[in-house]
């Protein structure tokens, strides 16, 4: 069967259409339309369509809050609710074409939000709620929304995080916002503003018609970093991502309708909009969402939450298992996991041991594992084992999904057992841009090898043909399963007062995978001390988020650049590494790395 074939099946059975295609792909490297002339819509397709059928009453959302609050809606109660919020929005003049940016904690209301916002055909950029007001303000600006949707706040670890506050700083700066959008969460006093719009003094009505949206309009703008300093806002359309989300969900978590699903992820993240919003919600599944930390208030939460809403499919981030791998398993033995069935791993590549322990310990030596590999980029799952169908090897993601063509190629586009992982066929999910920037785009997907896509990841292939991962092969670093390019990290270091230069690469980490070194030059009249070190990454926190700050901050004279003035970031990862220099003859000087090598070791 073709490719072609394939996801035309999958388009059938996977999604309600208005409107069928008259033609499945149109491919001119490195643009794709799939499924053209054909109409949908994506908040019909994961409420609407199911209010024929018994998942109306079934279960949608099981929500829990740190601090132990619950609510639950199901498919008809979620269609309500969408449906209200979507005449809101339309209310204040929100519609078709127009960017919304959410910026909210995982609540139900944040589901709601992007649900609404696509029924109306409204294109939403969720951003990280651990993002700081400036890297919000950063990603309106880009995107040019026109209103933004937060909370008053939101819970972390037992506190309170001022969302609200953070917009109203980032919006301050933004001409192009004209409403904000406010949920009440945490019930924090809050200060009318003249841009404010309260969501629950609102009345409207509770039918909205789901508008009708071409497969290629824009359903999404996702900013994730990349090799430079500004995140690229990955455009997502309607019909490709909606097929390729509600398929690889059916298949890959072999979904049944007695399933309770957890994926752990945030919202502000392509896992969270494909596997905690579209993807469960078009299949009717229901599921679980948390908002707060794995350790609050004990290392027990997840297990807990497992055992009372008796979970059946797990999916989380290698980083997580580490974390209960470091807790130990007499955590778990106090906690009945046998509703468990099928566990997932997701956002790096995960070590055999991480697996063997997750296998053994969460799943009871009885759960298959799907290890999944994809991207921001991808929209959906490529590369996965179908559970029960395919044999697992403890650490691989064993083969591209049906109706995925992945290779492994050399500089010169060769098959190689080691090298870099490229996708060779388009795929109806694939992003089809980068948002006010197509030259970005051929630049950093597609300039290596004509009409192939670039990862940016490394991947081995053994004799069996099993694909083993080797993270990021470029300048971006993966922190707890969250991209962050080195870039965007250099330029927050070098915006703290009396820091020339810095370099910033990733170093590995116990718990998080990889973690952030900066090597930073100074100001001749500063003094660098441990004091300015703190100072420094609590800086970078600020500018980028708490999840960015640099587990290392080291003082250096000069940075090592070849003659054409090129910092060369690979020797500070061979430095960083313990590894033997790389070549060194292109330095224009190269006595710097002695100097860097005693200040790596020495701190």
């Amino acid at each position: 069967m073709s490719n072609e074939t394939f996801w035309e099946n999958e388009a059938r059975q996977s999604i309600d259409w208005f409107q069928p295609w008259n033609e499945i792909l149109e491919w001119k490297a490195p643009h794709a339309k799939w499924f053209l002339g054909a109409t949908l819509n994506a908040s019909y397709n994961c409420l609407d369509r199911h209010l024929k059928t018994p998942v109306a009453d079934k279960i949608a959302l099981l929500w829990e809050g740190e601090r132990g609050d619950q609510k639950s809606l199901t498919y008809r109660a979620l269609y309500t609710e969408v449906n209200r919020f979507a005449n809101i929005l339309k209310k204040y003049g929100i519609g078709k074409g127009d960017r919304v940016a959410l910026y909210m904690p995982l609540i139900p209301d944040a589901v709601v939000a992007m649900l609404a916002c696509a029924r109306i055909g409204a294109i939403h950029t969720v951003i990280f709620g651990g993002f700081s007001a400036e890297a919000l303000r950063d990603r309106i600006l880009d995107a040019k929304a026109k209103a933004v949707i937060t909370a008053d706040g939101g819970f972390r670890r037992g506190k309170k995080i001022p969302l609200k506050e953070w917009t109203d700083q980032a919006v301050a700066d933004c001409p192009s916002i004209e409403h904000v959008f406010m949920v009440r969460h945490t019930g924090e006093k809050m200060t009318r503003q003249a841009h404010d719009v309260w969501v629950e003094e609102e009345q409207v009505e509770l039918e909205c018609a789901a508008e009708v949206m071409d497969a290629e309009d824009l359903l999404f703008i996702l900013y994730t970093s990349g090799t430079t300093g500004k995140p690229k806002g990955i455009m997502h359309t309607t019909g490709g991502y909606m097929v390729g989300a509600a398929s690889t969900t059916r298949r890959v978590f072999d979904v049944r309708s007695s399933d309770v699903y957890w994926c752990t992820a945030d919202i502000g993240w392509i896992t969270g909009h494909t596997y905690v919003v579209y993807g469960p919600l078009a299949n009717g599944m229901t599921q679980v969402i948390y908002e707060g930390a794995p350790d609050w208030p004990n290392e027990s939460r997840f297990w807990e939450i497992i055992e009372r809403y008796k979970v059946t499919t797990f999916y989380t981030s290698p980083t997580a298992i580490r974390t209960f791998m470091k807790w130990g398993e007499g955590v778990l033995q106090k906690h009945d996991l046998r509703s468990l069935r099928l566990l997932g791993s997701v956002g790096e590549p995960i070590s055999p041991d991480a697996w063997k322990w997750y296998h053994t310990y969460v799943g009871g030596g009885r759960c298959p594992i799907v290890d999944t590999w994809w991207q921001t980029e991808t929209g959906s799952i490529m590369i996965a084992p179908i559970p029960e169908q395919t044999a697992l090897k403890p650490g691989s993601a064993t083969f591209p999904l049906e109706g995925i063509e992945a290779a492994i190629l050399n500089d010169r586009a060769k098959k190689v057992s080691q090298g870099y992982l490229a996708i060779t066929s388009p795929w109806p999910s694939m992003l089809r841009g980068i948002y006010g920037n197509p030259e970005r785009f051929q630049a950093a997907y597609w300039n290596k090898w004509p009409g192939i896509y670039f990862t940016g990841d490394g991947a081995r292939e053994d004799e069996e043909g099993y694909y083993w991962l080797l993270g990021r092969v470029d300048d971006v670093v993966n922190v707890s399963g969250h991209r962050l390019g080195t870039a965007e990290v250099e330029s927050a270091l070098t915006d703290y007062p009396g820091v020339v230069e810095a370099a910033a690469i990733a170093i590995a980490h116990p718990i998080k995978g990889q973690a952030i070194a900066g090597f930073v030059t100074l100001q001749q009249d500063m003094v660098p001390d441990d004091v300015l070190q703190e100072k420094i990454k609590q800086h970078v926190a600020k500018k980028i988020g708490a999840f960015a700050k640099p587990e290392k901050v080291l003082f250096i004279h000069n940075l090592p650049k070849t003659r054409s003035g090129k910092v060369m970031r690979r020797l500070l990862r061979d430095i960083a590494e313990g590894r033997v220099l790389g070549d060194t003859t292109t330095l224009s000087d190269a006595t710097v790395l002695e100097e860097i090598q005693a200040t790596y070791f020495e701190d």
